[in-house]
């Protein structure tokens, strides 16, 4: 059986450059034999977390913690909002818990306008280690993004390889983990 990897997108912005980033990373993947989807918060109806309510009580959240449970491998990217993860990113990652993450093997990419996306990786490697994902030491941070991309295609070729080590990196650990 091949490696199942959902790449979850916490953007969401027309023309994300979050999104062609994981787009890159799926690309890799599916090359390599493994099943790749794309779960683009900004296209489901994942209401705001309510505790107190149970996921099936709206939107498309049962669908969403079922693809991310289900899934091997899982590469969370999100764009730099104020020195941390999008509110996109925040609600879809408090749905999810150890259910969710228990022996899925994560990696991480933060997406920056900016210069600056360490804190947002440090924020998210220490939430998803608090839900027993297992985070791969490489991660990828993209600094000035709208450099990087033109026409909805990842151009700088740096960045192309650390995303392709990423995602090798990804599933190398889930089929390990698997055995």
């Amino acid at each position: 059986m091949p490696t199942r990897l959902v790449a979850v997108s916490g953007s969401r912005r027309d023309g994300s450059y979050t999104r062609q980033a994981l787009e890159h990373v799926l690309a890799r993947v599916r090359r390599g034999g493994a099943e790749a989807t794309l779960l683009d918060l900004g296209s489901v109806d994942l209401p705001l977390y309510h505790p107190d309510r149970s996921a099936s009580e709206g939107g498309d959240a049962v669908a969403v913690l079922r693809l991310v449970r289900e899934a091997d491998a899982v590469v969370l990217g999100s764009p730099v909002y104020h020195g941390s993860y999008s509110s996109t990113f925040k609600n879809f990652h408090d749905y999810c818990g150890s259910d969710e993450y228990d022996e899925t093997v994560v990696g991480l990419v933060a997406v920056a306008g900016g210069g600056s996306y360490g804190s947002t990786l440090d924020h998210m490697r220490s939430t998803v280690r608090g839900v027993h994902g297992l985070v791969v030491p490489r991660q990828v941070g993209v600094r000035s993004a709208r450099t990087k991309f033109a026409d909805g295609e990842l151009t700088d070729e740096g960045i192309a390889d650390r995303l392709d080590a990423l995602a090798d990196q990804v599933v190398d650990y889930a089929e390990r983990f698997r055995r």
